[in-house]
């Protein structure tokens, strides 16, 4: 039997374990959003933060209230105009608040794929920082060792996920996998 590629075992996740996964990979990207945010002087730093928290809530008290679309409307106004910027920093801050929305559209039910687009995106704004920053080319980016990390963090989740309980304790254990090098998706440490 041949192995199924990420994306393929993203796919097969229960809705549960996708949101999970989506919030893990999310735990990640989000901090690339902050720094911009940061340095930019956006009003709402901290707005993809509270945001995670929400699902989190939502994960382990599914009856707990969120108005998914309201906080949509939030990300979408906050996401930085791609064009506005002259900097790198714009687009791992715009892939983070895309991969919230696809998390959010994932958890109000409007859209079942959105943990494929989670994974994508995590996997594409490392393989535009490694291109960008000429650490690594075409030819390359594929076995570059913090590309190797994101797919082998993916696949860690994917493993824990495909046999975890829907369980406080299995979101846990899949942010600790997440956070366990205490660096973003594209290598921002997270110590400080």
């Amino acid at each position: 039997m041949t192995k199924l590629n990420t994306f393929a075992r993203v796919r097969a996740l229960s809705h549960w374990h996708a949101k999970c996964f989506c919030v893990a990979l999310l735990s990640r990207m989000a901090p690339n959003f902050h720094l911009f945010a940061v340095v930019v002087e956006h009003e709402t730093p901290d707005l993809l933060s509270k945001v995670l928290e929400l699902t989190k809530e939502s994960l382990v008290s599914p009856k707990s209230k969120i108005n998914f679309s309201l906080q949509i409307e939030k990300i979408e106004e906050a996401a930085p105009d791609i064009s506005a910027f002259d900097m790198f920093g714009v687009y791992p801050a715009n892939d983070a608040c895309m991969a919230m929305v696809a998390t959010l559209n994932l958890f109000s039910n409007e859209d079942p794929g959105g943990a494929v687009v989670v994974s994508k995106l995590s996997q594409g704004g490392v393989e535009a920082y490694l291109l960008n920053s000429q650490e690594a080319d075409d030819d390359t980016v594929k076995t570059h060792p913090l590309m190797e990390f994101e797919v082998s963090l993916q696949n860690a989740l994917l493993d824990y996920l495909e046999q975890g309980a829907k369980s406080k304790e299995t979101l846990q254990q899949c942010l600790a996998i997440a956070l366990e090098e205490n660096m973003s998706n594209i290598g921002i440490d997270l110590s400080h």
